[in-house]
Order: C-alpha cells, then structure tokens, then sequence
C-alpha cells in the first residue's frame, strides 16, 4: 500500500466535494456579533456599573492608614479575644511565635523598590518560637513582656506550620503607646 500525505487544503476539498481550487479561497472571520450572543433588548448605559443594584462596596483609603497582618481592620483585639485566636492557632498544630517592629510604614520598601530587596520588611523576633507551647496564657504572658520592654513597638502573633515550614496566619496584638 502506498502512504498518501493530505494537504489542509486537499482535505477540505476532498471532504466537501470542491476542488482543490475553489477550497483555498476561505471567508475571513468577521468575529461574534453581539446579537447573536444576546439578542434580548439592546442596553444603553449612561455610566459603568458592576452589575449589582446593591451599593455596599467601600474603597479603603490606605493614606496613614496602615494595616499590618489579619484583622488589622478591626478593633484592637481583648486578651480573650487574642487568647481564642491563639487556642485556636495551638488546636490547629500551630507553633506561636512573636515579633515585634518600630516600623510604622509596617513593610516597605523605603529604601528600593526593587523585588529582591528585603529591607524593612522583617520584623525582629521576640525569644524563640514558642514550640510545644499547649496554653494560650503562656503567649499572653509573653505578649505582655513583650509590651512592656518594647513600649513603642508594634507587636504581632505568628502561627508557623512545621511541616509545611510556613507562616500560616498572624495578626497584630500590639500597637505603640
């Protein structure tokens, strides 16, 4: 048997019949038309909108107002409230750690605003991370040493995921006096 080799062209012919001349010349492709796609009524928009009747949505202004970490747009949070969080943090295997920073640009890059350039955007370790801690009066103990060496600080919470060796959620506990 012979192998035959079939052009694009040969095979639109052969498949519709053509000739291999009258195959070559195609229709350009003029796009979808709009009316076909939604051949309801033809709206007209006096301004862009979202398409939600619902005007709920609010633009944070971040000009001096800056956020550090989860819930920096709440309240400051109460020491029960940090202590869930951190109850929280320990039933999920989470190992605590703190941190505090005099920076209140929280990160930034001040210096360069090249990728690779990491200045002021680590903050400095309080101690060691607290493994094996199993109670939640333990970080507040250690948040309010924290505090009170560091009274112009911001301090935050830290959940680090030894397996996985990544930060897996923090939140600001601390803001300076």
């Amino acid at each position: 048997m012979a192998s035959i080799v079939v052009t694009p062209a040969a095979f639109a012919a052969a498949s519709s019949g053509l000739s291999t001349s009258q195959s070559t010349s195609a229709k350009a492709f003029t796009g979808l038309k709009s009316a076909t796609l939604f051949p309801s009524k033809a709206q007209t928009l006096s301004s862009v909108q979202n398409g939600s009747r619902v005007q709920c949505m609010q633009v944070w202004n971040p000009i001096g107002q800056t956020k550090f970490e989860t819930f920096s747009y709440l309240p400051p949070l109460s020491d029960d409230a940090i202590a869930k969080q951190v109850e929280y943090m320990i039933q999920q295997k989470l190992i605590p750690c703190l941190e505090f920073d005099v920076n209140s640009n929280g990160v930034s890059r001040v210096n360069n605003s090249s990728p690779g350039y990491y200045d002021g955007r680590y903050w400095t370790m309080w101690k060691l991370p607290m493994f094996g801690c199993q109670d939640s009066a333990q970080v507040l103990r250690e948040i309010e040493e924290c505090k009170k060496t560091f009274p112009g600080c911001y301090v935050r919470v830290l959940g680090f995921d030894n397996v996985k060796q990544v930060q897996i959620c923090g939140f600001l506990v601390a803001r300076p006096n």
